[in-house]
């Protein structure tokens, strides 16, 4: 007889309230380590919902924007201190739905604590400047305006960590969201909206709804009431976004793709090198866009460290992310799986080696999960395409260099500039190399992973466009400056005209 399952249905979450989509369609969310575990059905919303979120904002924002930034500060003080409350809870969830390990779930949601307690701070610092008056009996300052309802469309990588960089400073500043989250994983973001409903904010102040791409991400990037949109995910998807925005000039924050290298030095620590290269490339599965998918490896010491990193790379534990023994869990889908598998083949063909892995896991208890072995290819050339594309797995290639010089060469020469590292003891070395490397993120004798809240976060060439994440930066995606400036002379004085001599 067979065994029927009831699974949770979850609804979207617009003007205040938790309603099904106009169009009266789900889609199901399984678990990628076992697709025979139905976490929950979702809302395939139409244009239509996100008409009604957009709207909903829309009016929120008329008052929104007009509460204190010290007040709008300690909802998301209070967001924080729940998110604290909840952790393992989230941490599990996350887990069981976006496959990664449990302790990197649980850093997942400590990333978003960490997020929302920083911006809570800014609501107190949100500093412009006063600058004097070239004039007598004037005065002059900047201020920070915000812009209005901001489309926010997240990944599935970091499906709780990522949300927290975008919607908190867009909140601290005045803005109001309609968040779309991937569809591979709706029950995180949902946990996300769900505390800051039960933190207090206003409705209409936040708006979530899910469905695919064409018919939420689209009305998300076009719509006219949208001022702001801001993006993480592919570089080809970015590219589409940001072509979509131009006509109504909105401004568009984008985080894209990432190549990122490892170089390491002679001279290098070659055991902490190989920590680092395990957990940069195989930390998350691979599918970072910080994952550090190239190592480049001095001639000197090149046999030694490929011996160590392969034996201790086929040690790694594949599994399930909720087993405590786990180090390395599933890819997301069987569409990334097979992106993964795909890349293997065009690695052997190119003529790599492959040192290790380079198989789907499907046996005994991994046999209904999208798992594949931890894999590295070593003699490879940096023009092999699985040495400049980004694979978004667990395939690290290992390409040997002569020098510092051109290590930076090999890592400068791909289409992405988001993070860089090297492992040297020579202090020289390593500021030529933070110096040379033209990326928005760098590591000494640390991996390409690994970035916290209060710095910026972003790359650069087919990357990003320039805006940053995380930090005060942030602020400057989800706000205006506005100059000001006050004069008390009481007669006209015209700056640049008449400025007295001395």
């Amino acid at each position: 007889m067979p065994i029927t399952v009831s699974a949770t249905t979850y609804n979207n979450y617009v003007d205040g309230r938790w309603a099904p989509s106009a169009s009266g369609e789900t889609f199901e969310n399984r678990n990628p380590a076992n697709t025979d575990d139905l976490i929950g059905l979702f809302q395939k919303s139409t244009r239509k919902d996100v008409e009604a979120a957009i709207d909903a904002a829309s009016r929120a924002y008329q008052h929104w924007r007009l509460v204190p930034a010290p007040k709008r500060a300690e909802l998301l003080f209070r967001a924080a201190q729940i998110l604290v409350e909840r952790k393992e809870q989230l941490a599990r969830d996350m887990t069981r739905e976006m496959g990664k390990v449990l302790s990197e779930t649980r850093g997942d949601v400590q990333e978003a604590i960490d997020m929302t307690f920083y911006m809570a701070g800014e609501g107190r610092r949100m500093f412009g400047q006063t600058v004097p008056s070239e004039l007598r009996n004037k005065f002059a300052m900047s201020v920070r305006q915000p812009l209005g309802v901001c489309s926010i469309v997240t990944p599935w990588n970091f499906p709780m960590a990522i949300p927290s960089w975008k919607i908190m400073p867009a909140l601290v500043c005045g803005n109001t969201v309609v968040f779309k989250p991937a569809s591979q994983t709706p029950l995180s973001a949902l946990n996300f909206v769900k505390v800051l409903e039960d933190a207090g904010i206003p409705k209409g102040v936040v708006n979530f709804v899910t469905g695919d791409g064409r018919q939420v991400g689209n009305p998300l990037s076009t719509h006219e009431a949208v001022r702001v949109i801001s993006f993480t995910g592919s570089t080809d998807v970015g590219r589409i976004v940001n072509e979509a925005a131009a006509p109504t000039f909105k401004k568009v924050h984008l985080e894209m793709g990432g190549k990122n290298v490892i170089m390491i030095m002679d001279d290098a620590n070659l055991e902490l090198a190989v920590d680092g290269c395990l957990w940069g490339g195989f930390g998350t599965t691979g599918q970072r866009c910080t994952a550090a998918s190239r190592v480049v490896v001095h001639e000197k010491v090149y046999k030694a460290f490929v011996e160590q990193f392969v034996a201790r790379a086929k040690a790694l534990v594949v599994g399930d992310g909720l087993k405590e023994e786990t180090e390395m869990g599933p890819s997301n889908s069987e569409s990334q799986l097979q992106t993964v598998m795909d890349y293997v083949r065009i690695g052997k063909g190119e003529g790599a080696t492959l040192a290790c892995g380079g198989n789907r896991l499907d046996k005994g208890t991994l046999a209904k999960g999208f798992f594949h072995e931890p894999t590295i290819f070593t003699a490879v050339d940096p023009r092999m395409r699985i040495a400049r594309e980004e694979i978004f797995g667990p395939v690290v290639s290992v390409i040997p260099c002569r020098s510092l010089e051109e290590a930076i060469t090999i890592g400068n020469d791909v289409e992405y500039g988001l993070s860089a590292s090297v492992y040297t003891q020579d202090i020289n070395q390593a500021f030529t190399a933070m110096r040379d490397l033209y990326t928005g993120i760098f590591y000494v004798n640390a991996p390409t992973i690994g970035a916290e809240v209060h710095l910026p976060f972003g790359g650069t060439k087919n990357t990003g466009n320039g805006h940053r994440e995380a930090g005060s930066a942030a602020l400057d995606v989800f706000s205006e400056w506005k100059s000001i400036y006050i004069d008390f002379s009481g007669k006209l004085q015209r700056a640049q005209i008449d400025v007295e001599h001395v």
